[in-house]
């Protein structure tokens, strides 16, 4: 029998000492490696810790969909413009046709753009509530983006709702041009009319990366900010300023402990206690009544 791991052998131990398991019966790896720590971590563990590495702690990505329901209530989530969906105003092509970009970007998501919206409760208390997929070009904000975020954010005027958005995001879609850079107004000037009308907290969760025209627009405006461990904040990423400026950055720069340190974010939070931290924020700031 040749040399090598078998299946029937035991996978190294993770830094934790737990064993790993080497594969399914499927046929597809049971397993996936931690960027973080490099310890093979098995695929049921980490969906039951919301894809929070067991030993080191590391924030695997989460879908929108996934996103959204580890924070609402069961069964409370409803989704509203499920189709609405980006075009391709420009004809825009690179080194392959935007179409083609977004065609391919729908078949593998399964979601017609980068954002889910839609309406739950959090502990009972009722919620406009968003989540960006970075599984979709980056996360990256189009002008179907951006209208999915101002009619959440007009929603939850009209209803007098807290509003909750978690950004994942690459930043505004360059392929788009002005049509994208606009929502950052657009999404800006809809947050400016909830702060004033609806009386009603705007709680945005930063997750990894928040960069761009994202971070640069509403992400920012929270009334709380949370974010992340280890999340990436900010509008040009750390290379491209280290090399404007011609100096090398502060370590840690733009990572959400390094935000919180600055006063930039008001709490970095551990994905398990997301929710019921979210949900005693909008006990004390929101009146049930």
């Amino acid at each position: 029998m040749a040399d090598g791991p078998r299946w029937f052998e035991k996978a190294p131990p993770g830094p934790s000492g737990r064993p790993r398991r080497r594969g399914g019966a499927s046929g597809s790896p049971a397993w996936t490696r931690c960027p973080g720590c490099r310890a093979l971590v098995y695929r049921e563990d980490l969906a039951r810790a919301l894809g929070v590495c067991p030993d080191c702690g590391h924030h695997f990505r989460l879908d929108a969909r996934r996103r959204i329901d580890s924070l609402v209530d069961p069964d409370s989530f409803e989704r509203h413009d499920a189709r609405l969906a980006s075009a391709d105003p420009l004809g825009f092509v690179d080194t392959r046709p935007y179409a083609d970009r977004l065609a391919e970007a729908r078949a593998r998501t399964g979601e017609p753009a980068a954002y889910l919206a839609g309406s739950a409760r959090i502990d009972g208390i009722p919620v406009q509530v968003g989540a960006f997929d970075f599984r979709f070009l980056g996360g990256s904000m189009g002008s179907a983006v951006g209208e999915l975020v101002t009619r959440q954010v007009e929603r939850a005027t009209a209803r007098r709702e807290a509003l909750v958005i978690v950004s994942a995001s690459g930043g505004a879609r360059m392929q788009e041009g002005v049509l994208s850079l606009m929502q950052m107004a657009r999404t800006t000037a809809a947050l400016a009319r909830f702060r004033a009308e609806a009386g009603r907290p705007f709680i945005s969760v930063l997750a990894h990366p928040t960069t761009g025209g994202v971070a640069a627009s509403f992400a920012m405006l929270g009334d709380v900010i949370l974010a992340e461990p280890g999340a990436l904040v900010g509008f040009a990423g750390p290379r491209v300023i280290a090399q404007t400026i011609g100096h090398a950055l502060p370590e840690g720069f733009q990572t959400s402990e390094y935000l919180l340190e600055h006063g930039m974010v008001d709490r970095v939070v551990r994905r398990p206690e997301l929710r019921p931290t979210l949900a005693r924020l909008l006990h004390l700031l929101v009146d049930p009544s």
